[in-house]
């Protein structure tokens, strides 16, 4: 399985409500977004975190996996430059 790419972790504790960290990561391609999404969700249940997966009926772009208190965003490079949420969250 690959890895992502340009992985930038976000420490958001003092201003989000709803997770203390977000990690960014870019993918090659939707196809690779999507098998990302997927290993790391199953890797995280088997270790008994309660993990949702969103996106995964999406065109693979955008695949955000919520662990609680850290919460991760895997893109492709167009939709990460598209939001660019580490502009938005410093």
């Amino acid at each position: 399985m690959g890895k992502g790419s340009e992985i930038a972790v976000l420490d958001i504790s003092r201003t989000s409500s709803f997770t203390d960290y977000l990690i960014i990561a870019t993918g090659t391609s939707a196809r690779h977004v999507m098998a990302l999404g997927y290993h790391l969700g199953e890797d995280l249940k088997k270790q008994n975190v309660c993990v949702r997966v969103e996106g995964r009926q999406g065109d693979g772009s955008w695949i955000a996996v919520d662990a609680g208190s850290i919460v991760v965003h895997l893109f492709t490079a167009d939709t990460r430059r598209k939001y660019n949420l580490e502009e938005l969250w410093r």
